[in-house]
């Protein structure tokens, strides 16, 4: 709509950065700035409704990495994760956990703008020098045999693809840490997949990106 604004939020915790960011926001006609913060919990303190896009930094005090995406995500918010980290699992872990954007911080402000209008209108964007990542990932999606998983199996299979440890799970899911990592056990079985970067790709391949543990309390 014509006029219409993007409200976008910055959590990063370097405080130059932080400056910059927001004043190429702050300067952009299509964008109103919503909530500068340098952590999720400073932001969720200051934030004003949901429906933003965030532009967030995976390195932070507090929650950080994919847990802070899920986090953001959890408020309403879409995500643009702008990080130094740009690695294979940091992107992998920050889409599977609801990021719906993902730039390394070589990235302009002209790219940063464009990501966010992307995002606002309701795709994706990944740097072109990252979007290999993506791809290579979901590029075998649909060959080879269904894979059944239990619910339990799909839900720790989506904390793990956010990034959360044997323990984080098992507190997540009031279950022991042995009871994961059965499930771990059956879940490698089933598909094949050793190790915890090609569970993540196997993640998002499924769709487990969006589901969080507040949608699994006293599940069996």
């Amino acid at each position: 709509m014509s006029g219409a604004r993007i409200r976008v939020g910055v959590i990063e915790d370097h405080p130059l950065y932080r400056a910059a960011v927001a004043r190429v926001l702050a300067d952009a006609p299509d964008v109103e700035l919503d909530g500068v913060a340098e952590s999720v919990a400073q932001f969720a303190a200051r934030r004003s409704g949901s429906g933003s896009v965030v532009v967030l930094d995976l390195k932070l005090p507090g929650v950080r990495d994919a847990a802070a995406v899920m986090e953001v995500v959890g408020m309403g918010h879409r995500v643009l994760v702008v990080s130094a980290h740009a690695g294979q699992s940091e992107v992998l872990g920050a889409i599977a956990a609801g990021a719906r954007g993902y730039l390394s911080k070589d990235s302009d402000g002209d790219e940063i703008l464009r990501a966010v209008r992307e995002i606002a209108a309701g795709n994706s964007y990944v740097s072109p020098t990252l979007a290999s990542y993506v791809l290579n990932a979901s590029r075998d999606r649909n060959n080879g045999p269904v894979i059944e998983l239990s619910v339990r199996e799909r839900q720790v299979l989506a904390l793990l693809a956010a990034g959360e440890r044997d323990q984080d799970i098992a507190e997540a899911m009031a279950i022991s840490v042995r009871t994961v990592r059965s499930y771990l056990d059956r879940i490698r079985d089933k598909t094949g997949c050793r190790r915890r970067p090609e569970l993540t790709r196997y993640a998002i391949e499924e769709g487990l990106a969006h589901s969080t543990p507040a949608d699994w309390a006293g599940r069996a």
